[in-house]
């Protein structure tokens, strides 16, 4: 019989017989309050802060609690199954840890505590580039979990191409590719305590370990830090890429490769035509475009346009298991969740990323058999209705 991520809850109360109760609350929604409590205002506000005022984050919300879950009664749900195939590789559950630089600032043990949360949940974990760790020991960290890896596109075709080299060398299956920051936006909660971790070479160790990277610089990083960190900040992204450029990337990646970002039908028809593999429906968490769309209100659309000749992934404003029901039922193959389990990481370590993943998953597992589904392939559009439709 598959495992039931449901039997978490039995767990949690069996343990409350010796007078246990969990270390960080099952509701995972009051993560960020307490994480704003515990850290320093820099670091929470880079985690949890967005463009502009904050309506993206807002409408990304909004648009998941707007849609609300319709379930149906007398279906056999005893058994239930929620492993999903994406992106050519067998997952136990729709779900991946996205993308989030710099987790030094959450936690000492940065992406190793993640990474290796991920690992002993069976969920992917997406390293970013922008990561305080440099690739191979985040690799190292997870043995062969399922590992996948971000993205941000330089400006120095040979910083990339080394990249790609050594994430293909330390395992990385599957290419992310950023889409959404060719510059960073502006961020009112950064600028405020005039906070960016880069520029105290914080997240820069994939570039500072990289020889592409280093062969630019006159002199080795730790005898002139801040012209390292210059070097960085000059190929950092680069606004001028279209697509055509996305032809460099197949030639020098031979496995999946998967654009981040896209919110309009037409970007994910000529994601296709590309030869991409998939696309994550994303609006950054609302941390780049002000005003932005919100992500569940692009997803229907982009996965009618991908037309299953595209993996669709989604994220922003995950937070809850019947958030990743949502998803599912709105076109999504499977969901990246990021500010929860920094927040859990931030709170307690790897202890607290496994507890954000084992919640969400229970949580989800409830909510697809209490709605009628045995599988992450069962709800459909039809499953929910929208308030003020």
């Amino acid at each position: 019989m598959a495992k039931h991520w449901a039997d978490f809850q039995y767990e949690i109360y069996l343990n409350g017989m010796t007078g246990a109760v969990p270390r960080l609350p099952t509701d995972l929604t009051r993560l960020e309050e307490l994480t704003e409590r515990r850290l320093g205002p820099g670091p929470v506000g880079y985690v949890a802060g967005s463009a502009g005022n904050g309506s993206t984050a807002a409408a990304n919300r909004a648009a998941l609690e707007r849609r609300r879950i319709v379930p149906r009664m007398l279906r056999d749900v005893h058994d239930r199954d929620l492993s999903v195939r994406v992106l050519g590789r067998e997952l136990p559950a729709p779900l991946a840890l996205a993308p989030v630089g710099v987790l030094s600032i959450m936690h000492p043990d940065a992406e190793p505590a993640a990474a290796r949360a991920a690992a002993a949940q069976g969920v992917p974990f997406v390293l970013s580039s922008a990561s305080s760790t440099p690739m191979e020991q985040v690799a190292e960290a997870m043995g062969d979990a399922e590992r996948w890896f971000q993205l941000y596109w330089s400006k120095d075709r040979e910083v990339t191409r080394s990249f790609l080299s050594r994430a293909k060398a330390a395992g990385f299956t599957a290419l992310f590719v950023t889409l959404d920051t060719p510059l960073l936006a502006w961020r009112p909660r950064d600028l405020d305590q005039a906070y960016l971790p880069f520029l105290h070479g914080v997240g820069t160790a994939n570039y500072f370990t990289d020889p592409a990277f280093l062969a630019g610089l006159a002199k080795p990083v730790h005898e002139d830090p801040n012209a390292a960190v210059a070097h960085f900040v000059g190929m950092f992204a680069d606004p001028a890429k279209t697509w055509p450029d996305l032809e460099f990337l197949r030639e020098n990646w031979d496995g999946p490769i998967v654009l981040k970002g896209v919110l309009h039908p037409d970007d994910a028809r000529r994601a296709a035509q590309a030869g991409m593999d998939g696309v994550v429906v994303s609006n950054h968490g609302g941390r780049q475009v002000a005003g932005s769309v919100a992500a569940a209100d692009a997803l229907p659309r982009v996965a009618e346009a991908a037309d299953g000749r595209l993996a669709v992934l989604f994220d922003s404003g995950i937070r809850t298991g019947d958030d990743i029901f949502k998803a599912l039922a709105l076109g999504a193959d499977t969901v990246l969740v990021g500010r929860p389990y920094a927040y859990g990481l931030g709170l307690d370590g790897q202890a607290g990323v496994e507890h954000v993943i084992r919640c969400l998953l229970a949580e989800l597992d409830l909510t697809l058999a209490l709605s009628g589904h045995r599988t992450p392939a069962g709800p459909g559009r039809e499953d929910l209705v929208e308030e003020g439709a």
